[in-house]
């Protein structure tokens, strides 16, 4: 899934950055990275907090209005603004011009590939699986099938244990179970891990 959010970014970021690198010279490649970096991580740590269903929030507007509401966008524009001035020397009005219009056109994207049909590898069970190193599947197994997305909107309806029969337990059990996968994928790829992930990518 990494890889399909990075060729995402790719395609979102070339129009923002031919813009930008017009006043300020920098390497298309390496911001291509961090913004990756940057959407990537902000998503696991959305559920290695345990809000797992701020994540279905999220995915749930199609309005890109909306998501720069949201709060967890505005931090991944924060994020993104420093590590363009302080690692690619952009000036705050061309780093915050960049990430503002990037990050936003990205996620708008993404959220509109998991609503389609067409694009499976896009799917939010898979965006899921991947943050939680495949703990949601645990989770589905546990629930005797479905998907994560619908277990997880139908437990936080009632917020009562629904397992259909299972050993899932209810919301907070399920939300911790995908936080602790997803708090094993930082450590995992703690210290620049993803970061190299990611220029691998790179071509």
């Amino acid at each position: 899934m990494l890889q399909e959010i990075f060729d995402l970014v790719r395609n979102s970021a070339e129009p923002h950055i031919n813009q930008q690198n017009r006043e300020a010279y920098f390497q298309p490649n390496e911001v291509v990275a961090e913004a990756t970096n940057t959407v990537a991580s902000g998503l696991r740590n959305i559920v290695a907090g345990g809000g797992a269903n701020g994540l279905l929030e999220l995915f749930g507007t199609r309005d890109k209005s909306h998501l720069l509401q949201n709060s967890v966008v505005s931090m991944m524009i924060g994020h993104l603004t420093g590590k363009l001035i302080n690692k690619h020397q952009l000036n705050h009005q061309q780093a915050s011009g960049l990430a503002g219009s990037l990050i936003p056109d990205v996620l708008s994207s993404l959220v509109q590939k998991v609503h389609d049909p067409n694009e499976r590898g896009f799917s939010l069970d898979n965006l899921l699986s991947s943050i939680t190193g495949g703990a949601s599947k645990e989770v589905v197994q546990s629930q005797s099938g479905g998907s994560i997305s619908d277990i997880l909107a139908r437990i936080s309806g009632n917020s009562q244990p629904v397992n259909h029969g299972g050993s899932g337990g209810g919301l907070m059990d399920i939300l911790g179970k995908l936080a602790e996968g997803a708090q094993f994928q930082q450590q995992r790829n703690g210290g620049g891990g993803l970061m190299d992930l990611i220029r691998g990518f790179i071509k």
